[in-house]
């Protein structure tokens, strides 16, 4: 991979938060090779500063899909690409589906959803949908048990945070049935999955930007489909992330702590790019359909 030490970011809020993406692009070398990845290209080594997780806080700051940095770091993440429509973001071992979602979801963020790439990678993930709506991965790091038996939330969530910027969004009956999963979590609210996600105390806590499974990006992500917007489950979620909002701003409750150096999402305080994703919530709330 070309070295580009030399290139600059140019995101496009008015340099508001240049210094954000600078300190971003200051760790891109970090891991041995460019664009926060490793020699041997491992795409979601040095979390929160991967390869696959980087690039999207540049998107939130501003700085556009068709930068050289963001350009390079689309080729990188295609280049784990396989013809089945997987991702292997590690050079050895399984395939697991989550990892293939983050791949997609942070492509299609890129612009790049109607790729033939990417439309193999939505047919995969339709083949492999769990019988519960969902996507499951078969890795049992907590041991096995019932609860196990059912779909990971939160790749969950993810699957359709990438689907949404498909053709297949508003029309594809089985993306209600990860809707209506992901809404029947709500109110068992119980861990599930081979990860064990649950809606407890932390996903309650506002977290951005969006890494995990919280109420933010669930109420984020569903706002977009209408099976949810219909449903009060949806609704309830809906009115608890509006009680947080102080005057109508998002204050960040929770930030992996190695970012809470970026101005963008400093916790305890009003954030500007979340309040920005909130707004977008009360949008498609207006949108029919």
């Amino acid at each position: 991979m070309a070295d580009n030490r030399n290139e600059r970011a140019t995101p496009g809020s008015s340099g508001r938060f240049a210094t954000d993406a600078d300190k971003i692009l200051s760790r891109r070398y970090d891991y041995g090779a460019d664009l926060w990845t490793t020699p041997d290209r491992r795409l979601i080594k040095g979390s929160p500063f991967s390869a696959l997780e980087s690039p999207m806080y540049l998107l939130e700051l501003g700085m556009a899909p068709e930068d050289p940095v963001m350009k390079g770091s689309a080729a990188l993440i295609f280049s784990a690409w396989r013809e089945d429509g997987r991702f292997r973001v590690y050079p050895q071992g399984a395939i697991y589906p989550c990892q293939t979602i983050c791949a997609a979801n942070m492509l299609c963020h890129m612009g790049y959803a109607d790729d033939a790439r990417l439309r193999q990678t939505f047919r995969h993930l339709l083949d492999i949908q769990h019988t519960d709506g969902g996507w499951r991965c078969n890795k049992f790091s907590f041991g096995r048990g019932p609860e196990t038996e059912y779909s990971n939330p939160f790749p969950t969530l993810a699957a359709l945070n990438a689907f949404r910027f498909s053709g297949l969004y508003s029309k594809e009956p089985a993306l209600d049935r990860a809707v209506a999963f992901l809404l029947a979590h709500w109110t068992t609210k119980k861990p599930i999955g081979p990860c064990h996600c649950g809606i407890g105390t932390l996903f309650m806590q506002v977290e951005y930007p969006f890494r995990n499974y919280n109420l933010f990006v669930y109420v984020y992500v569903l706002s977009f489909y209408s099976r949810a917007r219909e449903d009060q489950r949806f609704l309830e979620a809906l009115d608890t992330l509006k009680a947080k909002a102080l005057d109508g701003q998002i204050v960040v409750e929770r930030v992996v702590p190695k970012l809470a150096g970026l101005s963008f999402c400093r916790k305890g305080e009003p954030s500007l790019l979340a309040t920005k994703r909130y707004n977008e919530i009360l949008h498609n709330l207006r949108t029919p359909g």
